[in-house]
This record gives structure tokens, C-alpha cells and sequence, in this order.
């Protein structure tokens, strides 16, 4: 039962939400078949007890001396699996005690009960008032609240100046938030994918930030600046550092998951801009970024590092120069990888360390371990390789990788800027290799070429091996 969805999805649960769970499939209100109740005791138990589930042992706890029957045990699992989405739904609901007073004070009001509609209103304003968070959703919480207070007043016709202007003015606070949000989203992804979107609303709704001072929210403030700067308009860095004045001060008003795609969007930008650019600015910030993110915990997810974010803290350290750092990074940050990752990321980068290191046979054996599979962490071994052949003067092997790697970023049609930075890497390479040392106008040329190249990877490294 290794790969059945129901026990790849009970897996997930948390130790106490085992415990509410298996309270949730106990209650007759939910669940009357005593069978599923059994084959979830059961399930439970192996987690507990780290054993993987048999489905002749699950049909024999849900069904005591019965003939084993596929089918039954599949229906069983099907009814559990209905119980557990049910018992994740009921959860979510109730994990947000405004909206619920919200939907309550709906309820009592087409029940006609006004003075329970009032306490329900009135308890959902105090648990907004009293929330931390201040973001797309607490504005969407406050337009309902607002919009069932105005139900109530036009059904019951007890004034003339209904609360409309409130209700508009929250409904387009929150459309902004949620559409800067979006929109800062899609503009990392066509950054990176060359993908187009369109957003015929969003003039709009800058200019609308800006004239009503809109910024000073924390749902719209860091999102404004964010899409300014993922924009690419000449105002890029302004907007950055402005992004990040206020993201500080306003982070703690945003929910951790919010907090968190923030600090990608900023960390994204950052890593495109080191990888244009030249100089030492930005891969120090971008580290900067890094290291405070990692600090707080923003880099992870459901308590793991994704590769990628490791991936690119060392190559960013290494790039900088802090290779003790980077090595020790590597180590540390080991076991949050997930496990599937774990040993080949952790290779690739050992083979970094190794390579700054001069460690030239380290190095290769640690990429004999990397990641082949994932473009981009394929790509970095690569180019690790290249850079190795290149400095060992492997001249013949070089020339080979060089053809083959280039066949490789040819056939990855998906891969965005990345395609073109890396086989402009490719092309300069050779060029370096084959340039006439000799010749100063020549090797002069070539070296404006590289400083010239907007969408260049490796850029310090190809000029030193230039000269």
C-alpha cells in the first residue's frame, strides 16, 4: 500500500493531527461505517510505529474474518480518503474565527434572529481588529463584514446612509492587493520563462495606489514596489531598495506564507540582476537577502530548503569569495534538503568547493553525484566541468563538452533567459580558447564583447581566463 494515494495523503498528518483525525472518523455525525473507522486505527498505527501498511493486514483490521477482497478494501480506502479531505475542508474553515463570525451573522440574519446577527458582527470586527495580519485577505474579511452590515441595515430599513462608501472603498483596496500580488507573480515567471501576460487593468490600479496613498498598507505597499521593480523600467533599483524600506516595515502585518513570497520575488530579481550584471553590488545583496531569509526561516517549506535556494547561496557565496562560509553552509543546510535531493545537491555543491579549492579530482568526483535530471542543476555540473577541463588544459575534452553541452541547451526549448545566458557562456568559452594571445587588438575585441553581453553567465570568470 506504499504508493496508494490514501496512504501517501495520511502520511502528511501531523501527530496531533492524528489525533483530531481519528476523533473526526470516530463521530457518527461524519462517519458510521465501523470498517473505515477500523482501517483508519490501523493506518494510524503504522505511522506510529514507522511500518509501511499490508493490504492483507488493513483488509483483516477492517474486516475481521472476512475473506480478503480487493474490491472492499478499495472502497474502504475510497470512504477514508472522502473522510480525511472532509476532515482537511472542516479545518481550513474554521481555522479563521472572523470569516466564521461573518457567515454566522449571516445565518442568524435570514433567520430573523437580528440580536444574535449583531453579537456575530460585532465578535468578527473585534477578531479582525485584534488579527496581526493585514494583507489581501483581511481587506477581503473587511468588505464581507462590511457588506453583511449593510444586509442587515437594508433589510431591516433602519437608516438611509448605508455604509456603500466603505464598502467601496475596502472592495477596491482589496482588488488592488490581490492584482498587484498576481501580477508580481506572473512577472517572475516571464522573467525567467519568456512567457507573455497581459494586464490591461494595471495602469489603473497604480495610478490609483499613488493618488489615494495606498502604499502605506502592507497588503499593497511591498507589491506596489515589487511590480515597479520586476517591471524594468528605469526606476528599477529606486523601487528595489523602496521595496525594501518597506517590506521591513511592514513584514510583521503579513502572514509568514506572504512574508515568504516576497523575499522569493526580491531574491529572484536579485539573482537575474548578478547574473547581467558585473561587479560586486549586487551577489553581495542578493546574499544579504539570503542569509536573513535563512535566519528567519522564510526559506522554508513544510520544513525543508528547496535545492534551488541551495543551489544558488553557494554559487553566490563562492562568487563573492566566502567559500568558508559557502562550505559550511553546505554542511549545515544538509539535512533540510528533501531526501530525495539531498545526496546530489549536496554533491554538486562539495564539487564547488572543491573546484575553488583547486581540488580539481575532488571536484569530479563529487559531480560523478550530481543532479543530471533537473535542467538548471544539470547545467551547473556542466559548466563546473567546463570551467575544470578548461583551467587542467584538457583542450580536446574541453571541445567535446563544449559540443555536447551545447546539444543539451539546444533541445531544452522551455528554458527561458536561462537558454541564452548559458549558451552565450558556450560561445565565449570557445572563443577564449581560441582567441591568439598574441594579437592585442584581437584579444582586446573579444574582451569588449564580454563586458558588452547583456544576458552573459560567468562573465568575471571568462574575462580571467582572457587575461
Amino acid at each position: 500500500m506504499e504508493k496508494n494515494i490514501l496512504w501517501e495523503a495520511i502520511c502528511t498528518l501531523g501527530r496531533a493531527e492524528r489525533r483530531a483525525f481519528e476523533r473526526f472518523v470516530a463521530s457518527p455525525f461524519f462517519n458510521r461505517k465501523s470498517q473505515v473507522t477500523a482501517l483508519c486505527a490501523y493506518l494510524l498505527s503504522c505511522i506510529e510505529n514507522k511500518q509501511t501498511p499490508e493490504p492483507e493486514a488493513a483488509f483483516a483490521a477492517a474486516f475481521p474474518k472476512t475473506p480478503f477482497s480487493d474490491q472492499k478494501l478499495r472502497l474502504a480506502n475510497s470512504d477514508l480518503l472522502s473522510l480525511l479531505e472532509q476532515y482537511w475542508l472542516h479545518a481550513e474553515k474554521f481555522a479563521d474565527p472572523a470569516r466564521n463570525k461573518i457567515q454566522l451573522a449571516a445565518i442568524y440574519r435570514r433567520r430573523l434572529l437580528d440580536k444574535h446577527a449583531r453579537i456575530s458582527r460585532r465578535e468578527a470586527a473585534e477578531a479582525l481588529q485584534g488579527s496581526s495580519h493585514r494583507d489581501a485577505e483581511h481587506l477581503r474579511a473587511r468588505y464581507e463584514l462590511e457588506f453583511e452590515t449593510y444586509q442587515a441595515a437594508a433589510s431591516a430599513k433602519r437608516y438611509e446612509n448605508f455604509n456603500l462608501q466603505e464598502i467601496a472603498t475596502l472592495l477596491d483596496q482589496e482588488y488592488c492587493a490581490a492584482l498587484l500580488r498576481h501580477v508580481c507573480l506572473a512577472l517572475s515567471h516571464q522573467a525567467v520563462f519568456k512567457a507573455e501576460y497581459h494586464f490591461p487593468m494595471l495602469p489603473a490600479v497604480l495610478q490609483l495606489v499613488e493618488t489615494q496613498h495606498l502604499r502605506t498598507l502592507p497588503a499593497i505597499g511591498p507589491y506596489y514596489h515589487a511590480c515597479r521593480f520586476l517591471s524594468e523600467g528605469p526606476e528599477t533599483e529606486q523601487h528595489f531598495h523602496a521595496f525594501q524600506e518597506v517590506f521591513s516595515g511592514q513584514e510583521a502585518q503579513l502572514p509568514p506564507s506572504e512574508q515568504r513570497n516576497l523575499v522569493l520575488l526580491a531574491l529572484n530579481f536579485g539573482i537575474k540582476k548578478l547574473n547581467v550584471g558585473s561587479g560586486d553590488y549586487w551577489p553581495r545583496a542578493t546574499l544579504a537577502l539570503y542569509r536573513e531569509a535563512l535566519q528567519r526561516e522564510l526559506l522554508l517549506e513544510n520544513g525543508h530548503l528547496s535545492r534551488f535556494a541551495y543551489n544558488n547561496i553557494v554559487g553566490i557565496a563562492a562568487r563573492i569569495g566566502e567559500i568558508d562560509w559557502a562550505d559550511q553552509f553546505i554542511q549545515d543546510y544538509r539535512p533540510l534538503l528533501e531526501r530525495r535531493y539531498r545526496e546530489a545537491a549536496f554533491s554538486l555543491n562539495s564539487a564547488r568547493i572543491a573546484y575553488l579549492r583547486r581540488d580539481f579530482g575532488k571536484a569530479l568526483l563529487h559531480l560523478q553525484h550530481a543532479d543530471y535530471k533537473d535542467f538548471i542543476s544539470s547545467l551547473n555540473a556542466k559548466i563546473l566541468l567546463m570551467k575544470i577541463y578548461f583551467e587542467s588544459g584538457e583542450t580536446d575534452l574541453l571541445e567535446s563538452h563544449i559540443d555536447s553541452t551545447h546539444n543539451y541547451i539546444r533541445r531544452q526549448r522551455a528554458a527561458g533567459y536561462h537558454r541564452e545566458m548559458y549558451l552565450n557562456m558556450l560561445r565565449f568559452t570557445r572563443s577564449v580558447l581560441r582567441v591568439n594571445r598574441f594579437d592585442a587588438l584581437e584579444t582586446e575585441a573579444l574582451r569588449k564583447q564580454i563586458e558588452s553581453e547583456k544576458a552573459l553567465y560567468e562573465r568575471e570568470w571568462l574575462l580571467r581566463q582572457l587575461g
